[in-house]
């Protein structure tokens, strides 16, 4: 894809967050969609593009009165909407659409018209590992991070401290579902999950959503915001068996598509002035700063404990608060995806001062899928 081509100019999180049990979740879908329209000047009739996950795209478009020339119902789990925007940016590239509204909603906590996922007897999943009480996502990450710790020598305090330095972040954040400071004996003493995830190394579980609007770059200067520039993308998949993963220390998913998102982008890791990191669980940053390339196999965990992604950090990483912290309704990478747009706009409640390339990182599934897209505010 060539740099730069495609910008952001729509972006927008549902009116509320957090619990909403009053709103189902394609009203949730439209709350979105209608909140990124009005942030870009856009009305309904001015896409021909529409992507989401987790809901039908045919009853989303439907339900907002769109009737588009292309649409992506990929669906690979929480970074579905990272691939959503590498699929968009082709598609305008090749003038298949002009205008891409990617949607994302979930009543994840009222379950209000929520879709069920359904695990089949017959899959891959259904057959060698359910019967073996691997059933949900505490007890599938529990396999990967119990190895990474042992080889890698990462304590408890040190996965403690991935959600010690959210939680410092999400503080100032008003939207945040958690702003009370939290310290490592506070993570230790909670409830035990699945070890070793206690309940403040795993995520929350929320009402919400978020939405983006695509065009080509040439159109963004015409928009009321700030536009956001598409730098480079990547995707991948490994495996929708967490024990059949090639390496339990690394994810070969974040490896290529991250190395995609770099390589097309043409920056380094120096480069980079913000971080955004899938963090469903505490674990999560440690594999992303390694199969990134910011850290060695090994060095994240001691990366994170010296605080150089904390406020005031060389990499601030997860300025939302994380899905530990900010916001989690299931599938987070479209958090993620918006914390980045306004880190470049300059809107962020936590905005890193200067930041001109911001990388936003996501996994799908249990380490099954991931998605990288890399961002940046100067103009082509």
């Amino acid at each position: 894809m060539k740099q730069k081509s495609i910008a952001i100019v729509g972006a927008a999180e549902t009116t509320e967050l957090g619990k909403i049990p009053h709103m189902s979740q394609i009203m949730l879908h439209a709350d979105a969609a209608l909140n990124a329209m009005a942030d870009a000047g856009l009305k309904p009739s001015d896409i021909d593009g529409v992507a989401t996950a987790g809901e039908s795209p045919t009853e989303t478009a439907h339900y907002l009165g769109i009737t588009p020339k292309w649409v992506d119902g990929t669906s690979v789990g929480g970074c579905s909407f990272m691939l959503h925007v590498r699929h968009a940016a082709a598609a305008i590239n090749e003038g298949l659409c002009n205008t891409v509204l990617i949607t994302h909603a979930e009543s994840g906590r009222s379950r209000v018209g929520a879709r069920r996922f359904a695990r089949s007897p017959d899959s891959l999943m259904g057959q060698f590992e359910l019967p073996y009480g691997v059933t949900n996502p505490p007890t599938m990450f529990t396999i990967p991070v119990l190895r990474y710790m042992k080889e890698r020598g990462v304590t408890e305090e040190q996965l403690a401290q991935v959600a010690v330095i959210q939680r410092e972040w999400a503080s100032m954040n008003p939207r945040a579902s958690f702003r009370d400071p939290i310290t490592i004996d506070d993570v230790l003493t909670s409830r035990m999950i699945a070890y070793p995830f206690r309940l403040l190394m795993c995520c929350l579980v929320t009402d919400g959503g978020g939405a983006l609007i695509l065009t080509k770059a040439d159109r963004a200067k015409d928009m009321p915001q700030k536009p956001v520039y598409i730098l480079g993308t990547g995707e991948s998949v490994e495996t929708p068996m967490i024990s059949q993963m090639a390496d339990f220390t690394s994810s070969k998913a974040f490896r290529v598509s991250g190395a995609q998102a770099f390589s097309e982008a043409g920056i380094t890791h120096n480069d980079v002035d913000h971080l955004m990191i899938y963090d469903a669980f505490a674990h999560l940053p440690l594999y992303g700063l390694e199969d990134l390339g910011f850290c060695k196999p090994g060095e994240a965990a001691d990366f994170i404990w010296e605080r150089n992604t904390a406020p005031g950090g060389k990499l601030p990483l997860n300025t939302n608060g994380g899905g530990l912290s900010y916001m989690h309704s299931g599938m987070y990478g479209m958090y993620a995806l918006q914390e980045s747009v306004r880190q470049m706009r300059g809107t962020a409640p936590a905005q890193v001062k200067g930041a001109k390339i911001s990388v936003a990182h996501g996994v799908g599934g249990m380490f099954g899928a991931s998605g990288t897209i890399i961002f940046s505010n100067e103009a082509p």
